[in-house]
Order: C-alpha cells, then sequence, then structure tokens
C-alpha cells in the first residue's frame, strides 16, 4: 500500500513534523512483510536538508521552493495570495497561488497513493478540493476543534464532509468534533501520536531538577510556573528549575525570573532537540499549560521514567497523565496548587520513583506497532464502509437541500425579503470537488 502524507514543511522544526515522520516511520517498518511504500510531500522548501532525519526509505516530495532567488520565487503566481487556501487559517500568509496550482497539480495528476494524509486543517482543504477519489482521504488535526477560530470551523465544515476520516489525537476532541461539526458519512476517531521510546537510560530520581519543554508562548504559562516555582524555592533551596525552548516570550521570562529572585535557580535552556537526555537528567517534569492538543512532552518524560505535573488542561493531559499513579493533575491557572504538587513530589523520594517507573509502563501504549494497527484498521474500515459512509453524505445533502428549498418556497408565498426571482435562494457558491474540475482552468506554472 503506498502512503502519502501531505505536510506543511518538512523542512522545519515543528511538533506536526516530528509525529509525522514518527508515523511514517513506523508505517514502513511496520507495514506487514514489505512494508508500506511513503511519501511525504511538503508544501514549502525553505533550505537544503530537513531538520530532522528522514528515513531513506521514505520519499520527500517539495512542491514549492522558497530559498531566496529560486526559480519558483521568481514565479508571477509565487507573489499573489492563495485562492484555495482558507483564508482563515494561522498559515495562510506562508502560501500563494503558487502552492495552490502545484497542490492541485500532484493531486490530480501525480499522486498514486492508496491513502492520502493531511496534517493541518489548511491541507485537509486541499485534500478535500482535489485528493483522488480513488484514495482514502484521512484528515488529521493535531491542534484542538476549540483552538480554532470561528471563521476557519464555518470553513472546515464545508470542506471536511468530503473526506473519508478525521483522525484527532484525542477522545475528547474526536467528541467536540461529533458534537459541534456533524460531518455524515466521516469517521470521527482519535488515534495518539506515536512517541518512539527514549535512546537514553531512565531518570533514577535522584537529581534536584524540574524541567518544563516547550515554545516560550503566553498558552504555556510559564509566567504560572515560574510563580509557583517562587513559593517553593525558599524551601528547597537546593532544587533548580530548567526550562527549554525558544519562542517570543523568552524576553519577558527573563525579566520576570529576574524580577522573582530567581537567578541561578531557573534557567533558560534553549531550544534542545532531542529532549529525551534532558528529561533523563531530571526527576520531575512539569507542564502549566492553559491547553494542550496532546501533550508530547508529557510523553516524552514518560519514556524517560520521569512523573509529570501537569494542568489538568484540555483536552490531552488527562488522557496521558493518571493522577496519583504516574504524575499528578491539578486545575488549570493554580499556582497554589502546582506548587504544592511539586513539593509533594519533591519531598517524596519513594513516590518519585514509583511514579516514574508507572510511567514509563504506561508509556508503551504510544509504542508505533500499536498505533500503526490503528491505522491499519481505520484503513481496512474505510474501504469496507466506503458505499456506506456515500450513501450517508449523499442523504444529508439531500435533507439540506430539501430544508432550503422549503425555506426558500415559504420565504416565497409569506412575500419575505431575501427571495429571489421565482422564490429560490441566492447561488450557492461553495464549489464540491466535481465542480473544480469544470470551472476554467488556472494558469499552468
Amino acid at each position: 500500500m503506498k502512503i502519502a502524507f501531505l505536510l506543511h514543511n518538512a523542512y522545519a522544526v515543528g511538533g506536526t513534523v516530528r509525529t509525522t515522520l514518527n508515523l511514517a516511520t513506523a508505517l514502513v517498518e511496520h507495514g506487514g512483510t514489505a512494508g508500506h511504500t511513503v511519501e511525504i510531500v511538503s508544501m514549502s522548501r525553505h533550505r537544503e536538508s530537513p531538520r530532522f532525519p528522514v528515513d531513506p526509505r521514505i520519499r520527500l516530495v517539495p512542491l514549492v521552493d522558497t530559498r531566496a532567488g529560486g526559480a519558483d520565487t521568481r514565479q508571477s503566481a509565487y507573489g499573489r495570495p492563495a485562492r484555495d487556501f482558507p483564508a482563515a487559517e494561522k498559515r495562510y500568509g506562508q502560501y500563494t497561488l503558487l502552492h495552490d496550482l502545484r497542490v492541485r497539480e500532484y493531486l490530480e495528476d501525480r499522486c498514486d497513493a492508496d491513502v492520502i494524509i493531511g496534517t493541518r486543517p489548511g491541507l485537509n482543504v486541499y485534500l478535500a478540493l482535489w485528493g483522488p477519489r480513488r484514495a482514502l482521504r484521512i484528515g488529521q488535526e493535531h491542534l484542538r476543534h476549540d483552538a480554532h477560530t470561528k471563521p476557519l470551523r464555518s470553513q472546515l465544515a464545508r470542506h471536511y464532509r468530503d473526506l473519508d476520516a478525521l483522525v484527532t489525537t484525542t477522545e475528547a476532541d474526536a467528541a467536540v468534533y461529533r458534537a459541534r461539526m456533524p460531518l455524515p458519512g466521516v469517521r470521527v476517531l482519535a488515534v495518539p501520536n506515536i512517541v518512539p521510546p527514549a535512546t537514553v537510560p531512565p531518570s533514577d530520581g535522584t537529581a534536584k531538577i524540574i524541567a518544563a519543554a516547550g515554545r516560550l508562548v503566553p498558552g504555556k504559562r510559564y509566567d504560572l510556573l515560574l510563580e509557583a516555582f517562587a513559593a517553593i524555592a525558599a524551601k528547597e533551596p537546593d532544587w533548580e528549575l530548567r526550562i527549554y525552548g525558544g519562542g517570543p516570550q523568552e524576553p519577558h521570562l527573563r525579566a520576570l525570573v529576574s524580577g522573582l529572585g530567581l537567578t541561578g535557580r531557573v534557567r533558560l535552556m534553549g531550544t534542545v532537540s532531542p529532549i529525551e537526555p534532558e528529561f533523563a537528567k531530571a526527576s520531575i517534569v512539569v507542564s502549566a499549560s492553559d491547553a494542550e492538543s496532546f501533550g508530547m512532552t508529557l510523553v516524552e518524560a514518560a519514556r524517560c521514567g520521569v512523573p509529570v505535573v501537569s494542568t489538568d488542561a484540555p483536552l490531552g493531559p488527562a488522557e496521558i497523565v493518571t493522577d496519583g499513579v504516574d504524575g499528578r493533575l491539578v486545575p488549570v491557572g493554580d499556582a497554589r496548587a502546582l506548587a504544592e504538587a511539586l513539593v509533594a513530589l519533591i519531598e517524596d523520594k519513594a513516590g518519585r520513583k514509583q511514579m516514574g517507573a508507572a510511567a514509563l509502563a504506561a508509556a508503551h501504549r504510544f509504542d508505533p506497532d500499536p498505533i500503526t494497527m490503528r491505522y491499519a484498521a481505520l484503513f481496512g474500515e474505510l474501504r469496507v464502509t466506503r458505499r456506506r459512509r456515500a450513501w450517508q453524505r449523499f442523504r444529508a445533502r439531500a435533507t439540506n437541500w430539501a430544508r432550503r428549498k422549503a425555506r426558500a418556497l415559504r420565504s416565497t408565498i409569506r412575500g419575505g425579503p431575501g427571495s429571489g426571482p421565482g422564490g429560490t435562494q441566492p447561488h450557492d457558491r461553495r464549489r464540491t470537488h466535481s465542480d473544480t474540475r469544470g470551472a476554467a482552468q488556472l494558469e499552468h506554472v
């Protein structure tokens, strides 16, 4: 079986890049006797080589070379805004008409994959518009439903109904999509990310180090973490906090460290990859986030045998951490509760080691084998149910059409505003896959 992934930029550093490479490698290795054939289609390429290692068995297909002075940057379409990438998507400014044209040409003319997987909302829209109907079209959501703006959710609701499946990283988020974005004929389910075993020995739980990792952005609430650690510092003078990552809040956090008198006790370590060797040096890993779509660092800590103290943020932590067994969950935004949970683990060396061992054992559910088995089961289910799901989709659309006609007729009879000539409503300008095939051809690139 051939599987293609649509990825924003395979040459960049990011959680979605890493998890996609993990899944792609696992599918090559665990796809039966001969494995699957896998290719990753990168919308952009901004450097010569990917920052993360790519398994040599995986074919990397860049579509638009954005490096300065390259031939693609001189194309007229490169200087024009994208028409089909959703404008409400936060990456919209990084997409051009050239991206639209190249993606469409790849999907309609060059793609021979049996399964195509999009990895962010805008790419899922591309897939819904132009993905070949003979292939299974699966959209992945690495962000929470509620992290998307209302205009984007409205756009996604129109396009996601043309997919075969939508995969979230948590059961809680899948439930939100099923409740708030009805998608007849589309299988909505959760499959967690693969987090490979650490290549370093697990922590022995003796180092007086608390670690945290992630982008230095407001939602990660490092300010809350520093407030909590300030309450701990006087009581536990031998312990230090190490924060790994980079981002726009770094100057603010450095000033906060100084203002709280934590210089020398809190260290901003910068971006480190892989993070597991650093986690293995710690005895506790902490997360103070307001929200987490999954929580990769929580699993990475568990892979190193380190217990986690995390806010019970929507939606990921509660599906990773079992409170009191392999870590602690505390209320979101509560610095005092965070500090108390950290102090409890600091003072309980035996409990730390016990929780760390439990975390290491629990992390096996994120091994490649069980995750690839879930994807294999999904592929099989989608093939078997294709006709039934197509009928569900057709029936839902027919019902919606009938309702619109009924509303138009009632409006005409009442002489209400908004009725068009002959009692019809304004034309629905949303493009379907068949509409785009019959539309005027865009310029050739």
